[in-house]
């Protein structure tokens, strides 16, 4: 009898679109979503995992890297790329239609196995189709993954992105 270590890396997504803005929030999200309620909700699962994305993991966990996936340095990328999915990308594929936002207040959170990062997109911004979407490290510039879906287009209101990244 063989012995065969397995690990699982489950991803789901939830994109909720509000016609109101969230700019006069900002730094007390909750408030928002206590008042507002969207008008759809998205969700869904999967998403390539990056090698940098791997190989940048690796390194904080052996001490090589001080570029956490924190408040102050996590993102959230949306682009309008319906480029298929790849583990060699680095980042969206999106030529110019593409934003990255931080992370809302208290995110991105880590319990049971599971983090959760949540950014949201105000009225202004990445007004586009959304076509794909990353978790990235601002300093790094490196990315998590990478998910392909369109999503819809965006043209104004707030869309709010929370992906959790499981590991079993």
């Amino acid at each position: 009898m063989k012995n065969k270590d397995v690990a699982r890396w489950i991803c789901h997504y939830k994109l909720s679109k509000y016609h109101q803005d969230i700019e006069p929030y900002r730094g007390s999200e909750p408030a928002f979503y206590d008042r507002f309620q969207p008008y759809e909700v998205i969700e869904g699962e999967g998403n390539c995992l990056l090698n940098v994305g791997i190989d940048e993991m690796w390194d904080l966990i052996v001490g090589n890297s001080a570029n956490h996936f924190n408040n102050a340095s996590a993102q959230i990328g949306v682009g309008d790329s319906n480029t298929a999915a790849d583990a060699t990308q680095t980042d969206l594929q999106a030529a110019a239609n593409k934003t990255y936002k931080g992370m809302e207040s208290g995110y991105p959170t880590s319990t049971d196995q599971k983090a959760t990062f949540k950014a949201s997109f105000g009225d202004s911004e990445a007004n586009f189709a959304w076509n794909e979407w990353v978790v990235k490290q601002s300093t790094s510039g490196k990315c998590l993954n990478r998910k392909v879906d369109a999503l819809g287009t965006k043209s104004s209101g707030t869309w709010t992105l929370e992906v959790s990244i499981t590991l079993s």
